[in-house]
């Protein structure tokens, strides 16, 4: 979960609007799957709300009961069966809701490939737990990315 949290990134770089600050809830994380340790390296819904709310968290945008609620379904992990270079996908739908005004600001699916190579982890069951946080974070950084876009006005909401 650590290693999907994004932190990268300075706030002033991305420069949330202030109407953002402390507003952003994770109602639900769905889709996604735990790892199972017979089998392969997956990502669960616990990691990745854990990861998204500690990432929000460090831009000063999370609140357990902010003025927008965000839904989040991995649609689908993309994973390599063996490999020297791994890739992940991992294919993610964000909806963010105002929920004054019910309507939805963001609703997008957003792709995220991360490679995890033999140089960063020489057995292929850690390869793949590299990809999956790598793709993990990957996703969770355009999302923020597309938040820093906004621009929140006292009645509206626009792009």
């Amino acid at each position: 979960m650590e290693n999907m949290t994004f932190t990268e990134t300075r706030e002033a770089t991305l420069g949330f609007d202030q109407g953002l600050k402390k507003q952003i809830d994770v109602e639900s994380v769905s889709g996604g799957e735990k790892t199972n340790p017979a089998w392969t390296s997956e990502i669960s819904n616990e990691n990745f709300s854990l990861a998204l709310k500690r990432s929000l968290d460090h831009y000063g945008l999370f609140s357990a009961v902010g003025r927008y609620q965000l839904d989040v379904q991995m649609l689908d992990v993309d994973q390599p069966l063996f490999g020297l270079d791994m890739t992940v996908t991992t294919r993610v739908r964000y909806s963010l809701t105002d929920m004054e005004s019910n309507r939805v600001v963001i609703d997008e699916i957003v792709s995220a490939p991360y490679t995890a190579t033999v140089g960063e982890a020489f057995l292929g069951a850690e390869r793949l737990r590299k990809a999956n946080e790598g793709s993990g974070k990957k996703s969770i950084q355009f999302l923020l990315e597309r938040l820093a876009e906004l621009k929140i006005e006292s009645v509206s909401l626009s792009e």
